[in-house]
């Protein structure tokens, strides 16, 4: 017996030593990045080019990435946050400055994308996507004119009505139907944006964020509150649905990559940064998750359908009454208790 129990320890020894001996000891980076928001297979191809390993978690909102940032306790290389919320990292000190030598692909992005008041410089951020905020809706369940935001608070829709789950872009719905900024800092404005959405409670099916895609596509509501590249995603899906960008005007948004400080790999991060630039992964990346590309070349190499979709690349008429987000830092304390308010009612 003590012979056997001898064996079965060597047994266990030995398949240890294995076990640590085929570990994964190359080195690795920790992405942070929107559920939904890149193409997985881009990723293995990073990691078999580059040796380095990628660990990918996913947020669902700017505000969810900033805490859990500044709460501290995990370490992200690269993270993929929107214009405003990049404007307030840089402000309190959150990002690291790229060396811009080990990104040469930053020259493949088009200049309109370039040099933006929430990064002047670019000295923080490389474009990754960009579109617009808008309402999607099913033909088969909407028979009138989509051009403004007062059919999300039609009663006849009741129930099948979908708003995003984000801070931001819900606020940015209400006051642009009331006529003012989306970036406002008048409290008496914000507080009536948030009465409206809460009269608006009632009838909306749910507040949602990445789910908006899978429910939309599968015909259980009429009408949701989309960014564009969501949009082009389920239109493939379901050619029932169509976009609109309403009549009151809407936010243009930018999501960039960013390295923080507290980053352990920089160098595996700009790396992974530059590989994403690259115009063909670029395009593989966009065609999988439909969102639009500020790489020019990417652009070229695209389906017809998504080269000539006018939700992925609008006509520069299309987006004159837009507004790109600014950094609410002075009153993001009435921010969260106008969110907290809509909903606990």
């Amino acid at each position: 017996m003590r012979k056997v129990k001898s064996y079965i320890l060597i047994l266990v020894s030995l398949m240890l030593i294995f076990t640590v001996g085929c570990g994964d000891d190359r080195p690795s980076i920790n992405v942070f990045n929107w559920g939904d928001y890149i193409d997985t297979d881009v990723i293995k191809e990073f990691e078999e080019e580059f040796g380095i390993k990628v660990n990918y978690s996913t947020y669902e909102t700017n505000e969810d990435m900033y805490i859990r940032l500044k709460q501290g306790g995990s370490s992200y290389d690269v993270v993929i946050p929107s214009d405003y919320m990049i404007e307030r990292m840089i402000r309190e000190g959150m990002l690291s400055k790229l060396n811009k030598d080990n990104i040469p692909n930053l020259s493949n992005v088009d200049e309109a994308f370039l040099n933006l008041d929430y990064d002047p410089d670019n000295d923080y951020s490389v474009p990754y996507m960009w579109g617009t905020v808008g309402i999607i809706y099913n033909k088969t369940m909407v028979d009138e004119p989509v051009d403004s935001w007062d059919i999300l608070w039609d009663e006849k829709y009741d129930d099948q009505i979908i708003m995003l789950n984000s801070q931001r872009d819900s606020l940015a719905v209400a006051l642009k139907r009331l006529g003012y900024s989306m970036n406002t800092r008048d409290v008496v404005e914000l507080e009536e944006a948030r009465d409206e959405l809460i009269k608006q409670r009632p009838l909306v099916y749910a507040y949602l964020g990445d789910q908006v895609k899978y429910t939309m596509i599968g015909g259980e509501a009429a009408i949701a509150v989309v960014w564009s590249g969501d949009a082009v995603a389920m239109i493939r899906e379901n050619p029932d649905l169509e976009f609109a960008i309403p009549k009151e005007g809407t936010n243009l948004w930018f999501d960039s990559m960013v390295i923080p400080n507290s980053a352990k790999n920089k160098e595996g991060a700009e790396a992974f940064i530059n590989f994403m630039a690259r115009p063909d992964i670029a395009a593989r990346n966009t065609e999988y998750i439909g969102y639009s590309t500020p790489i020019t070349e990417a652009i070229e190499m695209l389906p017809d359908y998504i080269r000539n979709s006018k939700v992925a690349y609008p006509d520069p008429e299309d987006i004159k009454n837009t507004e790109i987000f600014k950094d609410p830092a002075d009153i993001v304390e009435v921010y969260d208790r106008i969110w907290t308010e809509i909903h606990s009612n």
